[in-house]
């Protein structure tokens, strides 16, 4: 009767363990047929885990070593379609025969693939900004510096074949005055379990939201679920909860004016986008989405009785007739590459339910990039972003704040081994207030 892998693996120990002679047969010319450890050798030798020698023997009456038996733990370790009982007993021995593994050199190829399920990587980053705003009725202008000191751990567990669980851990301080910014000193950014499959992928819980619009309209994070089919042109559906208390058009209004300000600032989110990209294809990719967002946080944004308020420069409301408490968002993206490594990309989007501030679009050249991976790398970009408040709800802000309009140009560069140090400036002003803004941005990530 046939063995299973963990029989031949056990009765080959047993071998060694006890020095047993064996007779002559196939598969060794040494092993006869009516051998009680017959069919445990010939499983071994028709699953690669054993060779015998040169000359077609098997030499059964020589004491196996503790070294020949790592060998063929290794070479069962290789393999993949053994049960479950199979594997607990492969890994058990592996634990015995570690040391002689490690001089195997199967440590780090088979060992840690298999048994280590847990896998983490992150950084620590500074990151430096200076902006500098005209104040309201005066050439002067508002400066703030910040120094953001930021250490981040992503792991990432194994489930199994096609799942495994994320997360994201940031810890934070501010080195300008020591100050870990309240709640937001440590906080569990993402948390959710991300299942592959071919021409399918799926997030469930709470994952990174960057839409194919470059950070025009969402650069965050969503909780809920994220559906994605297709394999050239790929759709992606969204359903969750987003929370808008840190969105600029929610922060500026809860700062302006506090007293009368009351909203559900978590909004119920669904979204489509469907994106072409295949570059050994086409050097154009593109696609189009649409986001339908629903929070009474949008009715809150209908008191425009901020317009002193120097943090904000918004002095609108979000909806002329004052009860408008959803969010239509759709958008559209284009990009060229014209030799692999220089790329130009546009997009836009538009909010339909807000009569105010309710469009955004950016132009974006980019050339080469810095990879962490590879030391003396490095990239530029140049381009112009209008980022309207109530359209960019969450768009992506470095050097630009959402509710900016003007240039910006930046570059990276990578000086050591998973060593990226990024620098940005942008010039411009408000799209509300007209005032003149500009900002230095600098950033140095040590990544692992």
């Amino acid at each position: 009767m046939k063995k299973t892998l963990v029989s031949a693996l056990t009765t080959a120990l047993v071998i060694g363990a006890a020095s047993t002679t064996f007779a002559a047969s196939n598969p060794f010319s040494d092993v006869p047929a009516d051998h009680w450890a017959y069919d445990a050798v010939t499983q071994l030798a028709a699953d690669g885990v054993i060779e015998g020698y040169g000359d077609s023997t098997f030499q059964g009456n020589k004491n196996i070593t503790r070294y020949e038996m790592a060998q063929m733990v290794a070479k069962a370790m290789a393999k993949t379609d053994v049960s479950a009982a199979d594997k607990a007993l492969i890994d058990k021995l592996a634990a015995e025969f570690s040391d002689e593994l490690n001089n195997l050199g199967v440590r780090v190829s088979n060992l840690e693939k298999h048994a280590d399920m847990v896998k983490w990587n992150g950084e620590a980053r500074y990151t430096y900004s200076s902006r500098r705003v005209e104040e309201a009725n005066s050439d002067a202008k508002d400066k703030t510096n910040t120094d953001e000191l930021l250490f981040r751990l992503e792991p990432t567990a194994e489930v199994n074949d096609h799942w495994n669980v994320k997360a994201r851990l940031d810890a934070k301080t501010y080195m300008n005055d020591d100050s870990g910014n309240g709640d937001d000193q440590v906080k569990l950014k993402r948390a959710y379990a991300e299942g592959n499959y071919k021409n399918f992928q799926v997030q469930l819980g709470k994952f990174g939201f960057y839409t194919p619009e470059q950070g025009l309209v969402w650069d965050d994070e969503m909780s809920g679920a994220k559906l994605t089919f297709g394999n050239d042109l790929k759709a992606s559906l969204y359903a969750g909860r987003i929370d808008l208390s840190d969105s600029k058009a929610v922060k500026a209004q809860s700062v302006a004016n506090s007293e009368n300000f009351d909203a559900d600032d978590t909004a119920n989110i669904q979204g489509i986008t469907l994106q072409y990209s295949n570059p050994a294809k086409s050097k154009l990719s593109g696609g189009a989405a649409y986001y339908h967002v629903n929070s009474n946080a949008f009715t809150g944004l209908n008191d425009s009785k901020i317009n002193g308020a120097k943090t904000t420069g918004i002095g609108v409301n979000y909806s002329d007739s004052n009860d408008e408490d959803t969010a239509n968002i759709w958008s559209l993206n284009a990009a060229y590459n014209f030799d692999g490594v220089s790329k130009l990309s546009a997009s836009y989007a538009n909010n339909t339910s807000a009569d105010n501030l309710n469009h955004s679009w950016q132009a974006l050249y980019n050339y080469k990039g810095a990879q962490a991976e590879n030391k003396g790398t490095w990239g530029a970009y140049a381009g112009y972003r209008y980022l309207g408040t109530y359209s960019s709800l969450f768009g992506t802000q470095d050097a630009q704040t959402v509710g900016a309009k003007g240039w910006e140009i930046g570059a990276n560069y990578t000086p050591f081994k998973n060593v990226v140090a990024t620098a940005k400036y942008f010039s411009g002003e408000g799209i509300e207030s007209g005032r003149d803004a500009d900002t230095l941005w600098g950033r140095v990530e040590f990544l692992f």
